[in-house]
This record gives C-alpha cells, sequence and structure tokens, in this order.
C-alpha cells in the first residue's frame, strides 16, 4: 500500500466562468475550459506556472505545462487524484465525494487505500493517448452511465457518484464540476 502525502483544495467558481482553486499548500490556480474541447482545461497558477489538464480515457489526466513537459495522474475516486507517480494525492475538499472520501478514510476503509494498479502512467505515447481518448469518446456517445472501466467513469465518477465526468464535462459543457482534474 502506498502513503502519498496528502494535499487538499477547494474550488470556487466565478462570475466569468472560471474556477479558482485553493490548495492547502498555498499554491493557488485559476482554471478554464477550452471552448470546443470540454475535456480541456487551461490554468495558469501564483507561482509563475501554466499550461493545460486533459481528461483522458481510464481516469487519466494528462497536464502538459507551458514548457512542453508532460505528466500524467489518474483519478483515483473519493473526490482524489493520484500525481507524480503516487507521491502526491490531491483531495477535493470542496465535493462531497471528497469529503467523503476523507471521512472514510479516518475510519480506515481499506478500499480507499491506495495501490500499484491506481498509479497513473510514467510516459503514454501519442497513440496511447489517442487510443485513451476514443475510448472517453465512445463511451460519452454511447450515452454516458458507464464504459466499462475504461474510460473516465469507470470504477465510481470522480465523486464516487458514477457517471459525474460524464455528466458535466459531456452533457453540459458549461457546468463545472466541482472535481474537474484534480
Amino acid at each position: 500500500m502506498i502513503r502519498p502525502q496528502e494535499i487538499g483544495y477547494a474550488d470556487e467558481l466565478l462570475a466569468d466562468g472560471t474556477v479558482h482553486r485553493t490548495y492547502e499548500d498555498g499554491l493557488e490556480e485559476w482554471r478554464r475550459r477550452t471552448p470546443g474541447r470540454p475535456r480541456l482545461v487551461g490554468w495558469h497558477d501564483n507561482r509563475g506556472g501554466s499550461g493545460t489538464d486533459e481528461l483522458l480515457g481510464d481516469r487519466i489526466i494528462k497536464r502538459t505545462l507551458a514548457d512542453g513537459t508532460v505528466t500524467y495522474a489518474r483519478d483515483i475516486g473519493y473526490g482524489r487524484t493520484l500525481w507524480a507517480r503516487g507521491e502526491k494525492v490531491l483531495v477535493n475538499r470542496s465535493s462531497f465525494g471528497g469529503r467523503m472520501g476523507v471521512l472514510l478514510a479516518g475510519l480506515g476503509v481499506a478500499t480507499l487505500a491506495i495501490t500499484a494498479a491506481q498509479l497513473p502512467p510514467l510516459t503514454l505515447s501519442p497513440e496511447q493517448e489517442e487510443e485513451l481518448r476514443q475510448q472517453a469518446q465512445a463511451s460519452s456517445s454511447s450515452g454516458g452511465g458507464g464504459d466499462g472501466g475504461t474510460g473516465a467513469d469507470g470504477g465510481g465518477g470522480a465523486d464516487g457518484g458514477g457517471d459525474d465526468w460524464d455528466t458535466n464535462w459531456d452533457g453540459d459543457q458549461d457546468a463545472w464540476n466541482d472535481d474537474d482534474f484534480g
């Protein structure tokens, strides 16, 4: 079982449709969806960083920094996103799923343990990324509701609620999910 550093964050929806995300370690991000690409979020932070986060299939998130550096994360449910090859987990404290995950972890529920199978990939080829995009697209075009565990929905949704990713990212491009790419 892996014990990553836990960093909580909270999202605030701003009047212009962007999200202001504040992390417990002092980092702040301003996030905005990319028009026409509902699975892509552009961001910049208070430390001079910027880039994009893209939700691929199989609950994988691709972060591309402004300098072209790419890292991957995995949404592991209950408002938790595993980054840095398992070294840190971001916990959405402003979502129901995130608060529920913290509560369940505090009670010692073993299913919230992080396993090697949940680790995000170190690298993906462009072909592998495209395959994941196609899986996610096929899942969302077939009506959402699940994709057999291969897309954004497999395993309980971002908040542990089933199809939060599909509903919020593909169904209503103007809605902001409180777990948008932790």
